[in-house]
């Protein structure tokens, strides 16, 4: 009879980050820190964490994290938005969607998450990271006086900001498509990709549509202040309507909602100055800007134009047909997950632009009322990306 075979014995088990600080006396955010020899802790904390660490066995090697073996292997996505806005954007789901397809063949899960404001998502990021519940993330809606980047540079945690960032040495409309990072306010190279968007060419899109046609007096219903992209447009808006001399030009901040964008249209449509095209952020607000235009007895488009600067099924399903800048929010998210992907397999960090989208002009918008036409001047030359 064969001799019983010895089991084999099991490896160790390393300690998590929650066991090393209770052990410690710290926060897992300290651990974190003195693991990834990070500023944020005394030089007595980080030699007590370390102690602490080596003598249950976990390694304290480059980032303090589990070794490769104890990756998350997930992607963590975090939404500062009231929770009403999140299912009225088709845009945004999309985005989503191809994000998850984007990580699910390489093994990686998408962790979701909605907060109240900026800073309650910097909490989080520092929690997930202490915690070992990401890999990376994926950060959308860039803000000016964005504190995230550098809260992400600070925990090395690998990210890919969606959207254009307002950051010294950021790329800008008209310059290489790609390149490196800059180096963030912490004084240190994040390890974050951008994958950003051209506003203010887009926006020169529809203006040049609308101004062809032969309109004069445009509002903006845009979306949130504080938002860099909403400022981005809202500039790009101004300096398009002063080359072009369009004296009666005006921007209305919203949410992202179709209550908002009723507000903002009867406002807009009861003023002395009607204006006879309306840009919308998104479809939603185009749909509720044409229904309180319809209450006030306007036709679309005979009396008042309308532009959507997202395209959807909506958009080509309502009647009229709404004129809409289009993209593929799908491949936008894909290409996002496949970046964060590359950081985390070592690539160095880089801007990313995104193909401009292609104006598509419907049934929303023709010429204005003959009587609020004036001659259109030659307009100057079309800014290009």
């Amino acid at each position: 009879m064969a001799a019983p075979r010895a089991m084999e014995p099991s490896p160790p088990r390393i300690p998590t980050l929650k066991e090393i600080a209770r052990e410690a006396g710290v926060s897992t955010s300290a651990v974190s820190f003195a693991l990834n020899n990070r500023p944020g802790v005394s030089d007595a904390t980080r030699r007590r964490v370390i102690e602490v660490a080596e003598r249950l066995g976990r390694g304290t090697g480059p980032g303090g994290r589990s070794p490769a073996a104890e990756r998350s292997r997930a992607i963590g996505m975090v939404l500062a938005r009231p929770a009403g806005s999140l299912g009225v954007e088709a845009f945004f789901l999309q985005v989503v969607s191809g994000i998850q397809a984007g990580l699910a063949p390489h093994g990686h899960a998408l962790v979701f998450q909605m907060v109240d404001d900026i800073e309650a998502e910097c909490d989080l990021y520092r929690r997930w990271w202490a915690e070992g519940r990401v890999d990376g993330v994926i950060v959308v809606d860039p803000r000016v006086s964005d504190p995230r980047p550098d809260v992400l540079s600070v925990l090395g945690l690998p990210a890919v900001v969606v959207g254009a960032m307002d950051t010294p040495g950021a790329a800008r409309p008209g310059s290489a498509r790609s390149g490196p990072m800059p180096v963030l306010g912490s004084g240190r190279r994040a390890r974050l990709s951008n994958l950003w968007a051209d506003d203010a060419g887009a926006i020169d899109l529809v203006i040049h549509h609308l101004y062809e046609l032969g309109h004069r007096r445009i509002a903006h219903m845009a979306g949130p202040p504080g938002l860099a992209h909403t400022a981005r447009r809202i500039a790009a808006l101004r300096s398009t309507a002063r080359r072009l001399g369009l004296d009666h030009t005006v921007s209305v901040t919203t949410d992202f909602t179709d209550r908002q964008g009723a507000k903002a249209a009867r406002r807009l449509l009861s003023g002395a100055m009607q204006p006879t095209a309306l840009i919308c952020h998104n479809e939603v607000m185009a749909v509720a800007a044409a229904g309180v235009a319809t209450e006030r007895g306007l036709r679309i488009p005979q009396d008042v134009s309308v532009v959507s600067l997202e395209d959807s099924a909506i958009c080509r399903t309502f009647h009229p047909r709404i004129t809409s800048l289009s993209r593929e929010p799908g491949a936008f998210g894909h290409r996002a997950a496949t970046e964060v992907l590359s950081l985390l397999a070592g690539s160095e960090p880089r801007f990313l632009q995104d193909p401009l989208p292609r104006l598509e002009p419907r049934e929303s918008t023709a010429p204005p009322p003959a009587e609020s036409r004036r001659p259109p001047a030659v307009p100057p030359p079309r800014a290009r990306p």
